[in-house]
């Protein structure tokens, strides 16, 4: 894998990281989003602002909520998370975000599908 790739995937995971697991999405937009911010997610406004508004208030509603990464890839200017997300006492997820950034490495849009992990499955198979 190119440098290049490897280091799109390690800005979407610290911007990740940052934003949900850390509280300060902020923080996360000043270091690794570009000029604009696309937003695909129908429950988040798009727009830096609009990140910024809705991680906030995640971190007030979900203090203890955690992200965990179990698989990130990177092809042209796309980087594609599969995570674990964990809402203590109330549910738990398992999401994929795709994230493309800009020429500089910076994110510049997301889509994102999530779907709750159910208590009991017709399988033995993971959601991982």
């Amino acid at each position: 894998m190119s440098d290049r790739l490897e280091q799109n995937k390690q800005n979407v995971m610290a911007f990740y990281d940052m934003a949900f697991n850390q509280g300060k999405p902020q923080q996360a937009v000043e270091l690794y989003v570009g000029e604009d911010y696309i937003q695909h997610n129908p429950g988040v406004p798009t727009g830096k602002q609009g990140f910024i508004d809705y991680f906030n208030q995640m971190a007030k509603d979900y203090p203890d909520s955690r992200v965990e990464f179990r698989r990130a890839i990177a092809e042209g200017d796309l980087v594609v998370v599969h995570t674990f997300q964990d809402f203590p006492g109330h549910s738990q997820w398992a999401s994929m975000d795709m994230f493309r950034v800009d020429a500089d490495g910076k994110i510049v849009e997301h889509w994102d599908v999530l779907q709750q992990i159910p208590d009991e499955m017709v399988h033995d198979n993971s959601m991982f």
